[in-house]
């Protein structure tokens, strides 16, 4: 099924800014979420799980297994949402064989047809589509910045228009539990364009400032590059979380993995 999935993201995402995520980078993404603490392991606890660009599924897949290898009586929930009808079939099938609910795939723009409003999650995990603009749901998105404010997801600020990279995670952290609901963790793939775009007073300088004042920011783990098929760009993991450990506050980590990897046979 893997294989199968791999091909098809390379002939069909090719030009569109979509890169099938790798399992290796799945996991690891996956480790750096739940390694910070057992939440996972109390009797009776349902981990939910969201991918607001889930495509055809693998970062929800792949949490489920590591999940499970770490207590195979775990009870998961995973949510989706993709706007690709190919993808979102994909992923909805194969969400379905696992034995999850299908309701919580959802199909459409994240930005525009929130599938799960209410809905708070305990991890959230994406990859992104790199520097696609979002030309298409700009007029809801200035809508809701411009009326909601911070009661809305892009109070924070909005980027230059051929990246809708902030909105995905302004959008995560908007799902984020209250602390007092025990708080979520976040891990998103960017390329290096959030990192270093934007002037001072930019969007993308706002919504940095924002993350980093609120201290949500805890590290950003630089990858190799040649880890995505079809682009040999750098890439960097964001942990975004609003339970910081007390040692983790007032900081943030910045670990330089580029040259952690083992190249395998084809």
């Amino acid at each position: 099924m893997e294989e199968l999935i791999r091909r098809f993201s390379e002939q069909y995402n090719e030009t569109a800014g979509e890169h099938f995520t790798p399992r290796e980078v799945i996991a690891l993404m996956v480790e750096l979420l739940l390694c910070e603490n057992g939440n996972f392991i109390q009797p009776g606890k349902i981990i939910e799980v969201y991918d607001p660009a889930c495509g055809t599924g693998g970062m929800l897949a792949v949490a489920d297994e590591y999940l499970h290898e770490l207590n195979p009586d775990a009870k998961l929930e995973v949510f989706g949402q993709d706007h690709n009808p190919e993808s979102y079939a994909v992923c909805g099938s194969d969400m379905l064989i696992k034995g999850h609910n299908i309701d919580h795939i959802v199909f459409g723009s994240s930005f525009t047809k929130d599938g799960f409003p209410r809905e708070r999650f305990d991890y959230l995990l994406a990859n992104p589509p790199f520097g696609v603009e979002w030309k298409p749901d700009q007029d809801a998105i200035e809508k809701e910045h411009e009326t909601l404010g911070y009661d809305g997801r892009f109070g924070a600020g909005l980027p230059r228009i051929n990246d809708g990279s902030f909105l995905f995670l302004q959008h995560m952290i908007s799902k984020m539990k209250p602390v007092k609901d025990g708080g979520s963790r976040i891990a998103i793939v960017f390329n290096g364009s959030p990192l270093f775009t934007g002037d001072a007073g930019s969007g993308e300088s706002e919504i940095r400032r924002w993350i980093i004042e609120n201290d949500w920011l805890e590290a950003i783990v630089a990858l190799p590059d040649q880890l995505f098929y079809n682009t040999g760009i750098y890439t960097y993991v964001w942990i975004v979380t609003n339970r910081k450990s007390k040692e983790r506050r007032g900081k943030v980590q910045l670990i330089n993995g580029i040259h952690f990897f083992r190249k395998m046979r084809k």
